[in-house]
């Protein structure tokens, strides 16, 4: 996410549900969403015994020695990446450059459902991170002072 780009409680709420709905669609054991700086966005599913904070540092790693890869042989990005385990299979995708999405999942599901859903997933997170970067284009949008006029601030200072 870009460093200017300033979360409000509102998108927070919708990408929360977002991931609550994608684990269920999906069947999944874990989803969560993470900056490509390895800071966590969002996490659902059954997290209690998952260390998602080392998760989502790994990931950030992960996406960042992926991105070298696939420069250094003419891409741009992989934008989607499917790691297959004996029992959990792990599904990274890059959301408009900006947050990556992490679906872990065990044999309850099939890839080709963990894809399906997330490309409905996928689209509703770039509408929010789209809109949160509109919003991020509005003078004084994110400074706390932003709602406060000229006029107020003559008014606290008049006598």
């Amino acid at each position: 996410m870009a460093a200017n780009l300033v979360m409000y409680e509102e998108e927070f709420h919708r990408i929360n549900a977002v991931c609550d709905r994608l684990t269920k669609d999906a069947n999944a054991k874990v989803v969560f969403l993470v900056d490509r700086n390895g800071q966590l966005i969002s996490a659902a599913g059954h997290t209690q015994n998952v260390d998602t904070t080392s998760l989502a540092s790994l990931t950030a790693g992960n996406v960042a020695a992926m991105s070298g890869m696939a420069k250094l042989i003419g891409e741009n990005e992989f934008p989607q990446q499917f790691l297959k385990g004996t029992t959990y299979s792990l599904c990274l995708t890059l959301i408009g450059g900006r947050v990556v999405l992490v679906v872990i999942y065990d044999n309850r599901t099939s890839e080709g459902l963990v894809r399906l859903r997330l490309q409905k997933a996928s689209a509703d997170l770039q509408h929010v991170f789209d809109a949160l970067a509109q919003r991020a284009t509005v003078p004084g949008a994110g400074s706390p002072f932003a709602e406060i006029s000229d006029s107020d601030i003559d008014n606290l200072f008049s006598e």
